[in-house]
């Protein structure tokens, strides 16, 4: 820029120019960047998703290492660096979770092709279960489909459900396994004082 007053235009191009664009996992290919580059922006504005994208692609964005208390139910909801309103704060108040303004919020699609690695983990879950487990878990899946066919492919909300309540079932089979094995010991254990 000129110092001349009144002269806001510049002739000449800038002096030093960039041969190549910026990557940030040019010299980093740690698993943390990995984990920052895949990060997907959602319930925010469309300014703050582009300010969010900008501190992922220049390497400014630092990922929060405890949660932070939400500013209107106050309770330590918030996970996403630079948010200071939790998903269902900002869901319930139809704002964005970053700047708090009643603005349109730009929703996250699921990729492609993270959508069959999801249904092969949850069918591989299901297999992985024992006979009795699988029939609670699809009378589960039944119920919630009203009658119909069960169906893997659901929305991002029932397939969160049924993760969870797959995981609850695991959890039972590992804990009914651990007790089936303290009853064994307890056995043993009568055998050997009895001797």
């Amino acid at each position: 820029m000129s110092s001349q007053r009144g002269n806001a235009s510049r002739t000449r191009p800038q002096k030093h120019q960039n041969r190549s664009a910026f990557k940030n996992n040019l010299h980093d290919i740690s698993n943390r960047t990995k984990l920052i580059n895949s990060i997907q922006v959602s319930d925010v504005c469309m300014r703050c998703k582009e300010i969010i994208e900008w501190k992922i692609k220049y390497k400014k964005y630092k990922p929060l290492t405890q949660p932070k208390t939400c500013v209107k139910c106050g309770q330590k909801a918030v996970k996403k660096a630079y948010h200071v309103m939790c998903s269902e704060c900002g869901k319930n108040l139809r704002c964005c979770t970053k700047c708090c303004q009643d603005k349109e919020i730009v929703q996250v699609e699921q990729p492609k092709d993270e959508q069959p690695r999801l249904d092969a983990e949850l069918k591989a879950l299901l297999q992985s279960l024992p006979e009795r487990k699988r029939r609670t878990f699809l009378r589960y899946m039944n119920k919630k489909d009203k009658g119909e066919e069960p169906k893997i492919d659901a929305g991002e909300e029932d397939r969160k459900d049924l993760f969870d309540k797959l995981k609850s079932l695991k959890i039972e089979e590992d804990d009914d396994d651990l007790d089936f094995l303290d009853e064994e010991e307890e056995e043993s254990g009568e055998d050997t004082d009895g001797s």
